[in-house]
């Protein structure tokens, strides 16, 4: 296979033996290998179970692999940094997810991509928007810039200003 590029997730919210979560990411960026780009480190609150706050970051990186082969690589980063099997969400020592390809979409029996996901988190797309905002979704078309800005845009809270008026015709007595 041609080399090709992947946008990764990296996610961490226990010390490893290299120290921080945001140590470990760094750590992690230089084990994976093939990072052309990367992300700021940020700290975001935990989804669901996990306690901790995560650091989160996003690369880029170029392999010849095929994103079977290249989720097997990524899991044995994972594993080799301390991560063992839990529960879903979670506290974890080191997740890495592929989130897109420049292959396109990919169903295969490991990953499938684009990560089903990462249209709804902004942990993931605030990075993406840093070091790739113009890659496209292929699935939407939308570039990483488009969907952060459809994620985080204000929206009128509908039900709200529903709950404070009357229906017409309706006395409050």
């Amino acid at each position: 296979m041609a080399t090709t590029s992947y946008a990764i997730a990296l996610g961490s919210n226990r010390r490893s033996r290299h120290g921080s979560p945001a140590a470990t990411l760094r750590a992690a960026l230089a084990a994976i290998g093939g990072v052309r780009a990367a992300s700021a480190i940020r700290t975001t609150p935990a989804l669901g179970p996990a306690g901790r706050s995560f650091a989160n970051a996003a690369a880029i990186i170029e392999s010849s692999l095929d994103p079977d082969a290249l989720l097997a690589e990524l899991k044995a980063v994972e594993r080799a940094f301390g991560r063992r099997p839990g529960r879903r969400w979670g506290p974890r020592v080191l997740d890495l997810d592929i989130v897109l390809w420049s292959g396109g979409a990919w169903r295969g029996p490991g990953p499938i991509i684009p990560h089903a996901e990462f249209r709804r988190r902004a942990f993931v797309l605030r990075p993406l928007v840093e070091i790739a905002s113009d890659w496209r979704d292929p699935i939407t078309g939308a570039t990483m810039r488009q969907l952060f800005a459809r994620l985080t845009a204000p929206r009128p809270d509908y039900f709200l200003s529903a709950a404070f008026s009357e229906p017409s015709g309706v006395s409050p007595t």
